[in-house]
Parts: C-alpha cells; structure tokens; sequence
C-alpha cells in the first residue's frame, strides 16, 4: 500500500503524461492513415510546454489544427500548484481553512472534420489539498443520431466500470447526464458517458479504475473514428454540426467546472479555451 503522498503524485503524474503520449500518437496515425488512402496531406500534432509563475507547475498541450481528420484536436497534461484566490477556495474541497493545492490531469478534447463523427471529450486528474481525490469522465457529443455507435460506446465503458464495481457505470452514468446539461437550452450536451468526482474511497483502487477510463476512451475514440471516417457528407450536413458546436461552447463558458478551475488557478488561457471548436454556427 503506498501512503507517501509525494509518491503517489509522481505516479498519478507520470501516467497523465504517458496517457497524452499514447493519446497522440494513435491519433496522429489515424491522421496520417486517412491520408494514406485519400492522397491529402495530414496534420501533425504541435506541442507547446506552458509554466506557471513562480515555479508552481506547468504543462504541455499538444494541438492539431485544421486536420484532415480533426477540425481540432487538443491533448492536455498538467502539474500545478500553488494557492486559491479568496472567493474560490470555498468552492473547492479541503481548500477553506488551507488554500494550498497540487493539481495534475489530462483532458482531451477532439472536434471532427466529418460530422458523422462525433466530438469527443475525456479528462481525468488528481487533486490535493487538505483533502486528496480523483475526478474524471468522458461523453461524445454527436450532430446526428446513431443508435447503434451509441449503445457501442456506452457499451464500452460498462463493461470497463463493471471490472471495478457493477455500480459505477449507472452512478456516473446519471452524474453525466446531469453534469452535461444545458438548463437554458433544456437538452443534454450529446449521448452522455460518465463522469465522477471526490473519489477518494482507496486510493491504488481509484488510480487503476482512472487508468481504466482513459484507455477505456482511447479504445471507444479510435474505434467511432476509424468505422466513419470514409464516410462520405455534404455542407448541409457540416452546417448542422457548426449550430451544434454552438451548444458545446454554450456548456463549455458557462458551466464546465474544468474550465472555471483552469482559469481560476492561473492555468494556460490557450491550453483551457483549446476545448472550443475552431467553428461554430447559431441560428
């Protein structure tokens, strides 16, 4: 049983960073395979290192632009620290007596050039303060409907959940369709998936189920992709996909908590907005 809390950061820190390689890597080849068989040329993944003042972390974000695949592709790693601002550290646990914080994640998220194929996102992290736990999750966010990829991809990460505890799938399955809600637009963001937060039960349990979300999402992202990728659209299709981008940004400015948190610590402003769309339409 590991109990030094530094190590357990390295650990968590050091597959974070792993996982974004991997991450990468995979699509990069799903990237540079569309090109094989269209005769297009792809787009290579541009990575950038960011720190913090005052020596408190930092990360790398690595970013594909106008893809022949992806619209946008944006893949985050981070290890930061440092302290809450007055007003925000009431929102965060064990953070209102000592505002003290280390912080570490990945978030992924990829937006298509086929609007066949939906946008996909994923996260997972690990938070210290007086308090320390996991949170995560991951949810597709479809323009069309397709019965078919949905029960797959739901399908997917049950089977994953199941391996840990038969009740987390039904667990984070409501949290996300409850997190992923637009109340001003009275719809749900996309198809849903899971989402968890304050895992802090036992910590090498929680680190292997979190190990199991982000390969759970990298298995169910390049499976949806590869089996649409050749398929054929039109630009009335690809303007149905812009109007529902438009709800993405909706969720992502006004209610996404990665977002708020990102900001409020002094994150990378190019990193955290990376989550939007590089188009978007409104009726």
């Amino acid at each position: 049983m590991i109990k030094n809390i530094f190590l357990k950061k390295k650990i968590t820190s050091s597959w974070f960073s792993f996982l974004q390689e991997a991450i990468c890597e995979e699509f990069q080849k799903i990237e540079v395979d569309f090109a094989k068989k269209t005769k297009k040329k792809p787009k290579y993944f541009i990575k950038k290192n960011w720190k913090k003042s005052k020596n408190q972390g930092g990360g790398t974000y690595a970013r594909i632009k106008n893809g022949i695949i992806f619209d946008s592709v944006g893949i985050n790693f981070s290890e930061v620290s440092g302290k809450f601002h007055k007003k925000f550290k009431s929102q965060i646990l064990g953070a209102n007596k000592n505002p003290n914080y280390w912080a570490s994640g990945i978030s992924v998220v990829a937006h298509m050039k086929n609007p066949k194929i939906p946008a996909m996102h994923f996260n997972t992290r690990f938070i210290v303060t007086s308090k320390k736990w996991f949170g995560g999750g991951m949810d597709a966010t479809p323009s069309f409907k397709d019965a078919r990829e949905n029960r797959l991809f739901h399908k997917n990460i049950k089977l994953m959940c199941n391996r840990h505890n038969k009740k987390y799938y039904p667990k984070y399955k409501k949290w996300c369709d409850n997190y992923f809600y637009l109340p001003h637009r009275n719809e749900t963001r996309g198809i849903g998936g899971i989402f968890f937060d304050y895992k802090m039960d036992n910590w090498e349990k929680d680190f292997n189920f979190v190990k199991d979300v982000g390969l759970c999402f990298l298995d169910s992202a390049k499976t949806i992709i590869r089996r649409k990728m050749f398929s054929k659209w039109t630009k009335r299709q690809k303007n149905i996909q812009l109007v529902k981008r438009g709800r993405y940004i909706e969720f992502n400015l006004l209610y996404d908590r990665g977002t708020k948190f990102g900001l409020s610590t002094g994150g990378n402003v190019e990193a955290i907005l990376m989550s939007l769309p590089p188009e978007a339409k409104w009726e």
